[in-house]
Protein backbone atom coordinates (compact mmCIF):
# COMPACT_ATOMS: atom_id res chain seq x y z
CA UNK A 1 0.00 0.00 0.00
CA UNK A 2 1.37 3.47 -0.97
CA UNK A 3 2.05 5.85 2.28
CA UNK A 4 0.14 9.35 1.35
CA UNK A 5 2.52 11.79 1.65
CA UNK A 6 2.83 14.46 4.14
CA UNK A 7 0.85 17.76 2.70
CA UNK A 8 1.63 21.15 4.21
CA UNK A 9 -1.17 23.49 4.96
CA UNK A 10 -1.47 26.69 5.51
CA UNK A 11 -3.69 28.36 8.32
CA UNK A 12 -7.11 27.86 6.43
CA UNK A 13 -6.26 24.20 5.72
CA UNK A 14 -5.34 24.52 2.29
CA UNK A 15 -2.23 22.78 1.10
CA UNK A 16 0.77 25.04 -0.08
CA UNK A 17 3.60 23.92 -1.83
CA UNK A 18 5.93 26.84 0.14
CA UNK A 19 4.83 28.16 3.49
CA UNK A 20 5.31 32.25 3.85
CA UNK A 21 7.96 33.77 5.91
CA UNK A 22 5.65 35.31 8.62
CA UNK A 23 7.54 38.81 8.30
CA UNK A 24 6.70 38.96 4.68
CA UNK A 25 3.13 37.81 5.23
CA UNK A 26 2.78 40.56 7.63
CA UNK A 27 4.04 43.37 5.21
CA UNK A 28 2.20 41.87 2.45
CA UNK A 29 -0.84 41.98 4.65
CA UNK A 30 0.17 45.48 5.73
CA UNK A 31 0.08 46.15 1.68
CA UNK A 32 -3.07 44.69 0.54
CA UNK A 33 -4.78 46.76 3.09
CA UNK A 34 -2.59 50.04 2.19
CA UNK A 35 -4.38 48.92 -1.71
CA UNK A 36 -7.48 49.50 0.12
CA UNK A 37 -6.96 52.45 1.89
CA UNK A 38 -6.24 53.81 -1.75
CA UNK A 39 -9.65 52.79 -2.90
CA UNK A 40 -11.20 54.90 -0.37
CA UNK A 41 -8.41 57.82 -1.31
CA UNK A 42 -9.46 57.62 -4.70
CA UNK A 43 -13.23 57.20 -4.41
CA UNK A 44 -13.45 60.33 -2.31
CA UNK A 45 -11.24 62.24 -4.91
CA UNK A 46 -13.68 61.34 -7.56
CA UNK A 47 -16.61 62.66 -5.35
CA UNK A 48 -14.63 65.45 -4.82
CA UNK A 49 -13.84 66.16 -8.72
CA UNK A 50 -17.78 65.60 -9.47
CA UNK A 51 -18.98 68.30 -7.00
CA UNK A 52 -16.91 70.39 -8.56
CA UNK A 53 -18.16 69.58 -12.15
CA UNK A 54 -14.41 68.49 -13.13
CA UNK A 55 -15.99 65.28 -15.04
CA UNK A 56 -12.53 63.79 -16.68
CA UNK A 57 -10.58 64.20 -13.53
CA UNK A 58 -13.96 62.16 -11.25
CA UNK A 59 -13.52 59.66 -14.26
CA UNK A 60 -9.99 59.35 -13.93
CA UNK A 61 -9.98 58.90 -9.92
CA UNK A 62 -13.06 56.77 -10.35
CA UNK A 63 -10.52 54.25 -12.72
CA UNK A 64 -8.00 54.58 -9.74
CA UNK A 65 -10.57 53.94 -7.37
CA UNK A 66 -11.75 50.52 -9.27
CA UNK A 67 -7.83 50.05 -9.98
CA UNK A 68 -6.79 49.59 -6.32
CA UNK A 69 -9.55 47.94 -5.35
CA UNK A 70 -8.53 45.13 -8.40
CA UNK A 71 -5.13 45.72 -6.55
CA UNK A 72 -6.17 44.27 -3.64
CA UNK A 73 -8.22 41.49 -4.90
CA UNK A 74 -5.30 40.28 -6.22
CA UNK A 75 -3.06 40.39 -2.75
CA UNK A 76 -6.23 38.18 -1.45
CA UNK A 77 -5.95 35.77 -4.37
CA UNK A 78 -2.23 35.52 -4.13
CA UNK A 79 -2.58 34.93 -0.19
CA UNK A 80 -5.22 32.45 -0.92
CA UNK A 81 -3.02 30.43 -3.43
CA UNK A 82 -0.37 30.70 -0.63
CA UNK A 83 -2.55 28.76 1.80
CA UNK A 84 -3.09 31.76 4.04
CA UNK A 85 -5.64 33.52 5.94
CA UNK A 86 -6.61 37.34 4.35
CA UNK A 87 -6.80 39.62 7.16
CA UNK A 88 -9.01 42.81 6.47
CA UNK A 89 -8.08 45.82 9.26
CA UNK A 90 -10.49 48.76 10.08
CA UNK A 91 -9.86 51.79 7.38
CA UNK A 92 -9.96 55.21 8.65
CA UNK A 93 -11.85 58.13 6.70
CA UNK A 94 -10.36 59.09 3.55
CA UNK A 95 -9.38 63.07 3.53
CA UNK A 96 -12.57 64.17 1.33
CA UNK A 97 -11.25 68.37 1.11
CA UNK A 98 -8.44 69.62 -0.72
CA UNK A 99 -8.37 73.67 -1.20
CA UNK A 100 -7.64 73.09 -4.85
CA UNK A 101 -6.70 70.59 -7.54
CA UNK A 102 -2.38 70.93 -7.14
CA UNK A 103 -3.34 69.74 -3.48
CA UNK A 104 -5.32 66.57 -4.07
CA UNK A 105 -3.12 66.01 -6.92
CA UNK A 106 0.49 65.83 -4.26
CA UNK A 107 -1.81 63.66 -1.95
CA UNK A 108 -2.32 61.48 -5.03
CA UNK A 109 1.60 61.34 -5.80
CA UNK A 110 2.54 60.64 -2.14
CA UNK A 111 -0.08 58.15 -2.40
CA UNK A 112 1.62 56.49 -5.22
CA UNK A 113 5.06 57.12 -4.08
CA UNK A 114 4.43 54.93 -0.64
CA UNK A 115 2.47 52.17 -2.80
CA UNK A 116 5.37 51.74 -4.40
CA UNK A 117 7.81 52.19 -1.73
CA UNK A 118 5.69 49.17 0.07
CA UNK A 119 6.30 46.99 -2.67
CA UNK A 120 9.55 47.40 -3.08
CA UNK A 121 10.14 46.36 0.41
CA UNK A 122 7.91 43.59 -0.38
CA UNK A 123 10.07 42.44 -2.73
CA UNK A 124 13.20 42.90 -0.45
CA UNK A 125 11.38 40.50 2.19
CA UNK A 126 10.99 37.94 -0.92
CA UNK A 127 14.49 38.05 -1.69
CA UNK A 128 15.61 38.07 1.79
CA UNK A 129 13.83 34.89 2.74
CA UNK A 130 13.99 32.94 -1.11
CA UNK A 131 10.37 33.14 -1.51
CA UNK A 132 10.58 33.31 -5.79
CA UNK A 133 6.66 32.67 -6.12
CA UNK A 134 6.27 36.26 -4.34
CA UNK A 135 9.12 37.97 -5.94
CA UNK A 136 7.67 36.61 -9.54
CA UNK A 137 4.24 37.77 -8.27
CA UNK A 138 5.56 41.01 -7.45
CA UNK A 139 7.61 41.68 -10.66
CA UNK A 140 4.70 43.22 -12.95
CA UNK A 141 3.18 44.84 -10.00
CA UNK A 142 6.63 46.50 -9.46
CA UNK A 143 6.48 48.02 -12.88
CA UNK A 144 2.80 48.89 -12.96
CA UNK A 145 2.97 51.11 -9.95
CA UNK A 146 6.54 52.61 -11.20
CA UNK A 147 4.37 53.24 -14.19
CA UNK A 148 1.47 54.73 -12.50
CA UNK A 149 4.06 57.02 -9.92
CA UNK A 150 5.15 58.19 -13.70
CA UNK A 151 1.46 59.00 -14.72
CA UNK A 152 0.71 60.67 -11.54
CA UNK A 153 3.90 62.31 -11.81
CA UNK A 154 3.12 64.40 -15.12
CA UNK A 155 -0.30 65.03 -14.09
CA UNK A 156 0.84 66.67 -10.49
CA UNK A 157 3.22 68.74 -13.00
CA UNK A 158 0.56 69.66 -15.45
CA UNK A 159 -1.97 71.20 -12.75
CA UNK A 160 0.58 72.91 -11.03
CA UNK A 161 1.80 74.31 -14.39
CA UNK A 162 -1.85 75.32 -14.76
CA UNK A 163 -1.35 77.52 -11.60
CA UNK A 164 -5.54 76.81 -10.33
CA UNK A 165 -6.23 78.98 -13.46
CA UNK A 166 -9.80 77.55 -14.54
CA UNK A 167 -9.69 77.64 -17.83
CA UNK A 168 -6.02 75.05 -18.02
CA UNK A 169 -7.57 72.98 -15.42
CA UNK A 170 -10.61 72.69 -18.30
CA UNK A 171 -8.15 71.57 -20.49
CA UNK A 172 -6.76 69.06 -18.76
CA UNK A 173 -10.15 67.86 -17.39
CA UNK A 174 -10.75 67.47 -20.80
CA UNK A 175 -7.57 65.38 -21.74
CA UNK A 176 -8.57 63.25 -18.70
CA UNK A 177 -12.51 61.96 -20.04
CA UNK A 178 -10.65 61.03 -23.18
CA UNK A 179 -8.09 59.22 -21.54
CA UNK A 180 -5.24 61.19 -22.90
CA UNK A 181 -3.34 61.88 -19.72
CA UNK A 182 0.39 59.85 -20.84
CA UNK A 183 3.52 61.64 -19.90
CA UNK A 184 5.42 62.79 -22.91
CA UNK A 185 8.10 59.85 -24.22
CA UNK A 186 10.87 60.68 -26.44
CA UNK A 187 10.85 57.57 -28.16
CA UNK A 188 9.59 57.51 -31.66
CA UNK A 189 6.97 53.43 -31.16
CA UNK A 190 7.06 54.05 -26.99
CA UNK A 191 5.65 50.52 -25.84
Amino acid sequence: MLKTPAIQAGPSGRAVAEQMNSDLLTAFQLHLNMERQAHTVYFAAALWCAERELRGFAQFFRNESLSELQHSAKFADFLIARGQTVELHDLPAPQQQWSMPVDLMATSFQMEVDVTTSLQQLYAFAERSSDTRTSVFLDPMIEKQTQSEHEFAHLLGRVRFADNQASALLLIDNELELGKFQPASMQTNPV
